[in-house]
């Protein structure tokens, strides 16, 4: 019995040190083109450094009285910097809603305030002035098409309600095919660039083609991202929306690509991590083979993402608007003078804005210094966007409303934190957590260092916040947060009754004015009638 015991013994020994094994590139002579590979993909001397997950260690700080626990801050400060993030967007959130609620108002107001109270009086400079003109035209243009088009859906037939219909289930048919076709794209071109990536040998030959297939998820994404919605805006002509709707929803379907995107690309990814052939990944809970260190590969392709963005930005702005704005500017050809200057559109830079941010904070688990290089991202785009817009474009003919791009667009961002966070948990809590790298290697995941931690509490501490997390405390919390979300329910539908009571107060006071002012006009007429039959007289 013994002697069969120490050889199986051994043999999980063995396998046990499978898991904590991770290989890194430490070749002395490195081909120059190696570093630019590296640099842009986050491989070879980056991969060793803080930028990502792997280069942490379970290491503890000891000095005196002094105990820092590195797993629990690596662990504390991607929760506190997510958590930041969403209170300032809430706290935005909230101060555009205010702001676009009280300039909600019926479209009798809007037309008054428009033409009446529109222009701005400081303005001196001519062009400005043409600007807030074709401004204040087009808003004022779409107001009466978006009347027009509530009188036309009010007068459609039976007929003509079920032709629309059949044509918009027609065409989000058409809309879910093409999203279809990007996921499946993105699942198989990052299959591909991560098998590819365990076989490769880099040479002078191939280096061009590893580039290329190391980007290939990263440029999948992004032309999904740059031609999908140029086929919704094509598309959303012919579903006879109104012209704001038709904006927004453009703006809705596009950032759902996005997002969409970025969670097809984790998902293969993870497909690949806790997948493996004959049962090997029993042992682990994960690939060890393909992934000994899967949390930094995961960073390196949010990393990936995060550089070719801002390549693709660059590199539209560099040689694309700028050669056309020679062009137009010294070729006086129809087709040139036709084709015309690049157009600003602000929602689609703003989504680009939002689908960053979104990548930085999915990345900020795996690749903890990914928020510095999106900070440094953020700058470069601004001056690149603003010395683009000066001297490259002209102004968008469809203008975003200004009253509610606001809190749309932190809505929109506000969808995107979720979006990152549900990725983030699903490898925090699902997940093993690598055993050969990153300061959680001593637990099965990296939630671990949450219950370990406290463990190590004075015990009224300990029975305290264990008492928080039971369910003897959290379905009376959530019973009182339900009644508390009912109570302010209520209370806001009772504040919009007496909104809408206050509204009709004044609408009736503004009759009873005119009323008054009519009686008074027609008072005064008839005294001028009597003065001047007695001067007469």
């Amino acid at each position: 019995m013994s002697q069969d015991s120490s050889p199986k013994g051994s043999r999980h020994k063995v396998s046990a040190e499978e898991c904590t094994k991770y290989e890194q590139s430490n070749e002395r002579l490195v081909v120059f083109y190696s570093y630019i590979i590296n640099l842009l993909s986050g491989t070879g001397f980056l991969e060793e450094t803080h930028l990502f997950y792997g280069f942490y260690s379970i290491d503890n700080l000891h000095s005196g009285y002094f105990y820092y626990n590195l797993p629990l801050a690596y662990f504390m400060t991607t929760f506190s910097y997510i958590l930041l993030s969403l209170f300032w967007i809430v706290k935005r959130a909230v101060e555009g809603f205010k702001q676009s609620f009280i300039r909600a108002e019926d479209r009798f107001q809007s037309f008054c305030n428009k033409i009446f109270a529109g222009w701005d009086f400081c303005i001196t400079d001519q062009r400005a002035a043409v600007l807030k003109h074709s401004s204040l035209q087009y808003e004022l243009k779409t107001d009466l098409d978006e009347e027009r088009i509530k009188q036309k859906i009010a007068d459609r037939t039976k007929k003509e309600k079920c032709r629309i219909y059949l044509l918009r289930a027609f065409l989000n048919l058409v809309v879910v095919m093409i999203l279809a076709t990007c996921f499946y794209c993105i699942y198989r071109t990052t299959v591909f660039s991560q098998q590819y990536r365990d076989k490769r040998t880099l040479t002078v030959r191939g280096f061009t083609e590893d580039l290329t297939i190391q980007y290939l998820p990263s440029i999948v994404i992004t032309a999904a991202n740059f031609i999908t919605p140029i086929l919704f805006e094509r598309i959303i002509r012919f579903e006879d929306y109104s012209p704001a709707f038709e904006i927004k929803f453009i703006l809705i379907r596009s950032v759902f690509v996005r997002l969409a995107n970025i969670i097809v690309l984790l998902l293969t990814l993870w497909s690949q991590i806790t997948t493996c052939n004959g049962g090997e990944c029993k042992l682990c809970g994960y690939n060890n083979k393909l992934y000994p260190c899967w949390e930094t590969r995961i960073g390196q392709e949010m990393y990936k993402l995060m550089i070719f963005d801002l390549i693709i930005i660059a590199s539209v702005t560099v040689f694309v608007e700028f050669p056309r704005k020679l062009i137009v500017t010294y070729c006086s050809g129809p087709p040139f003078k036709w084709w015309g200057q690049q157009q600003f559109a602000i929602p689609q830079n703003v989504l680009e804005i939002v689908y960053g941010q979104t990548i930085c904070w999915i990345g900020t688990y795996y690749s903890p210094l990914l928020p510095g290089i999106a900070t440094i991202k953020c700058f470069i785009i601004f001056y690149l966007k603003k010395i683009s817009l000066m001297n490259n474009c002209r102004p968008s003919t469809r203008p975003f409303r200004a009253s509610s791009s606001n809190f749309f667009f932190l809505a929109v961002l506000l969808i995107g934190l979720p979006l990152a966070c549900v990725p983030i948990l699903f490898s925090i809590a699902l997940i093993r957590s690598s055993k050969s790298c990153g300061p959680f290697v001593n637990f099965n995941t990296s939630w671990g260092i949450i219950p370990a931690t406290i463990n190590n509490f004075p015990k009224g501490l300990k029975n305290l916040l264990y008492g928080l997390g039971s369910e003897a405390f959290a379905v009376p919390f959530f019973l009182i947060v339900c009644l508390i979300l009912f109570y302010l329910v209520a209370l806001a539908g009772a504040h919009k009754r007496v909104v809408h009571q206050l509204r009709d107060q004044l609408a009736m006071q503004g009759r009873d004015k005119q009323y008054l002012i009519r009686k008074l006009t027609r008072e005064s007429n008839i005294l001028k009638k009597r003065l001047t039959n007695v001067e007469r007289e």
